[in-house]
């Protein structure tokens, strides 16, 4: 009875420990207090705060892993096959889970500025050690971290475009999602109008918003936005509206057993309203073949085709509806110079017919004289996709001081990329510019 009586109590002690203590990191770290109520959640933001998402992330689903075996190995008679099997599970997720909270653990002080050696008392007495480091003003983080990520980073635009007949209007505000537990910033403050007739290069480092932009403008994925195309939004009359959008993304999605005949057949089928008369689908299809180069192959198993021939198939295979806005992921992927260059020729025409042409690619430089504009998209230091630049090629180049797409790319690259880390400085650039204009 007695050692039940202590038993629950230093129990409690440790979770008041835990709660007060965590309380106060979470507070001085600039995180909500509230987070300390939750068992494993706890731990993870407590990851998040020492910029260590991932491993808090694996650490509360091996946790969680855990408790559940627990619950089911007291279920089983001690002693039998299946009591034995659930203990060795718990064991093995609880020593993982033990080497990660030594991670986030290690971080923690780093993001302390103490040394690593404190980690071993983390792992032994982490309610004390949270209780000292939360209420002892000695200890202080290096920097404070946000509820959000999005909040803080460059300064915001607060402008907006005018909505243009022939074009693409965006106005977006954010995008946001829920993710454990928190809310994530991916992209805000992007304002633009691209007339059509235009061929744009969508250029980026890795994280900067590129694929959320573009689900964005084509209403894949909705953001707190207003996309206008041609007059008429994209988001409350998408329906109508979605046959005037083609994306192409950079893996095809095409069978290999098929023809090339057989493929376009089936994606007319998909991408034409159903009402559409027979002749005039038909039409639609021996009008791609041609205007693609693939007539002479149009009986050949896509499996046949070589790299440049199926990259004109999946274009092909988007173009069919004779979509306004015409969006391009990496076309170009896995192409040598030539064939792709005959592929951006193949665009710059499609742009030319009045339509509006946005291609991602890592190698713009050789074809950016086919292109009239760029976006740039930069992540800035509150990890949010920003519009840092929008405009003609040769103003980006004034704009950024450089010489080439590649030498700009770097130059909003984080260093921890090999950039130059300017992000911040030219979304700030670029946004007061744009404000300017709009006064």
């Amino acid at each position: 009875m007695f050692s039940d009586i202590f038993s629950l109590t230093s129990d409690l002690i440790h979770q008041l420990c835990m709660i007060f203590g965590y309380y106060a990191l979470f507070k001085k770290s600039g995180r909500k207090g509230w987070y300390a109520l939750l068992p494993g959640v706890r731990d993870y933001q407590l990851a998040v705060t020492a910029e260590h998402e991932e491993e808090g992330k694996t650490f509360f689903i091996l946790s969680a892993c855990s408790f559940v075996c627990k619950l089911i190995y007291i279920c089983f008679e001690e002693g039998s096959a299946m009591w034995f099997t659930f203990i060795f599970i718990y064991l093995a997720l609880l020593i993982s889970s033990f080497f990660y909270s030594i991670r986030i653990y290690m971080a923690f002080c780093d993001l302390y500025k103490r040394p690593r050696r404190w980690t071993i008392l983390w792992a032994l007495f982490a309610p004390f050690i949270s209780l000292i480091w939360g209420y002892n003003k000695n200890f202080q983080p290096s920097h404070r971290a946000f509820d959000a990520e999005g909040h803080g980073g460059a300064e915001i635009s607060g402008a907006t475009v005018d909505t243009i007949e022939k074009g693409l209007t965006v106005n977006l505000t954010d995008r946001t999602v829920i993710d454990f537990f928190r809310r994530k910033v991916l992209l805000k403050d992007i304002h633009l109008s691209i007339p059509t007739g235009h061929m744009v290069l969508l250029l980026g480092g890795s994280g900067a918003g590129k694929t959320t932009f573009l689900n964005a403008l084509t209403g894949y994925e909705k953001a707190n936005a207003e996309v206008v195309l041609n007059g008429n939004n994209v988001y409350t009359n998408y329906e109508s509206m979605k046959y005037d959008l083609g994306f192409v993304p950079q893996q095809d999605l095409m069978r290999d057993g098929d023809t090339v005949n057989m493929t376009l057949n089936d994606a007319a089928g998909l991408r034409l309203p159903k009402n559409i008369p027979f002749k005039e689908r038909r039409e639609r299809i021996s009008g791609m073949l041609d205007k693609f180069g693939l007539h002479s192959v149009r009986s050949s198993l896509v499996e046949k085709l070589s790299g440049g021939q199926r990259k004109r198939l999946s274009i092909a295979m988007e173009f069919v509806s004779d979509p306004t806005l015409f969006i391009l992921d990496e076309p170009d992927s896995g192409l040598d110079g030539i064939v792709a260059r005959k592929l951006f020729e193949s665009l710059r025409s499609i742009a030319d017919e009045g339509k509006i042409v946005i291609v991602i690619t890592h190698t713009p430089d050789r074809v950016i004289d086919l292109f009239d504009d760029v976006i740039v998209l930069a992540k800035d230091s509150g990890r949010t996709g920003r519009l840092a630049f929008y405009g003609s090629i040769d103003e980006s180049y004034e704009f950024f001081s450089k010489k080439s797409m590649e030498e700009i790319l770097l130059s909003i690259n984080q260093k921890d990329e090999g950039g130059e880390g300017r992000a911040d400085e030219f979304i700030g650039k670029y946004s007061r510019k744009i404000t300017e204009q709009a006064v």
